[in-house]
C-alpha cells in the first residue's frame, strides 16, 4: 500500500515550501518507493497564487482523513484566519494522519493546537512566537515527534521530506534521492524517545 501524501497549497504559500517536498517524494517514487502525492486545497480544486506571484493549478480538494502523511508548507496567514483549515488539521491528525510543518506552516499547525507542549521547530524569525504559544522549541533542522513533523526555514522542507522517506520507506530509497538530487540531508534531526 503507497504512502500517501498530501500537500496543503493555498494563496500565499511560499513556493520553495510545497516544491522542495515535492521534488523529493516525486523522485522517491520514481526510485521505487510506494509513493503517492497530491496537492490539495482547502475547499475545492482551482489555482493558489503562491507567495512570489506562481500560479499554480491544485487538483483536489483536500479530504483530511485521506492520507497518510500531510504537509503543510508557510508562506501566508490565509490558513491561520480559516477556522474550518485549523478544525480539520486537528481531524486529520485524529484520524491518524501524521502531521508536518515546514517553515511558518508550524504557526498554521500552532494555530490548530497541534503543537501544544509538543517538540517542535519552524523558522528562526517564528521561534520565539512559536514557543509563547505553547510549543517547546527544539533547535534542530528537522524535529519527529511522531504524528507531529515540524522543520525549519525554508529550504528545511526538503531535509522533512527526505526524512519521511527514510522514517517511511527506508534510508535505500533516501540515499537514491539524495543521489539524483544531488543534495544530502543537512542539520540534526531530533527525535522523541
Amino acid at each position: 500500500m503507497p504512502l500517501r501524501v498530501q500537500i496543503l497549497m493555498y494563496d500565499g504559500v511560499e513556493e520553495q515550501d510545497f516544491i522542495g517536498p515535492r521534488d523529493v517524494l516525486g523522485h522517491a517514487e520514481r526510485a521505487g518507493a510506494q509513493v503517492q502525492t497530491t496537492l490539495v486545497r482547502p475547499s475545492a480544486p482551482g489555482k493558489v497564487t503562491c507567495f512570489f506571484g506562481t500560479r499554480v493549478t491544485v487538483p483536489t480538494a483536500w479530504e483530511p482523513a485521506d492520507a497518510d502523511l500531510l504537509i503543510v508548507p508557510g508562506g501566508g496567514d490565509q490558513l491561520i484566519k480559516s477556522p474550518d483549515a485549523l478544525r480539520n488539521l486537528v481531524r486529520a491528525q485524529q484520524a491518524g494522519v501524521i502531521v508536518a510543518g515546514v517553515c511558518t506552516g508550524v504557526m498554521v499547525l500552532s494555530a490548530a493546537g497541534l503543537t501544544a507542549g509538543r517538540p517542535c521547530t519552524t523558522h528562526h524569525l517564528a521561534k520565539a512566537e512559536l514557543a509563547a504559544q505553547g510549543g517547546t522549541v527544539i533547535d534542530a533542522r528537522v524535529v519527529d515527534d511522531g504524528n507531529l513533523v515540524t522543520a525549519g526555514g525554508v529550504t528545511s522542507g526538503i531535509d522533512l521530506a527526505l526524512w519521511m522517506i527514510t522514517r517511511e520507506c527506508g534510508p535505500s530509497i533516501a540515499l537514491s534521492v539524495e543521489s539524483i538530487m544531488e543534495y544530502e540531508q543537512r542539520g540534526i534531526v531530533w527525535r522523541s524517545s
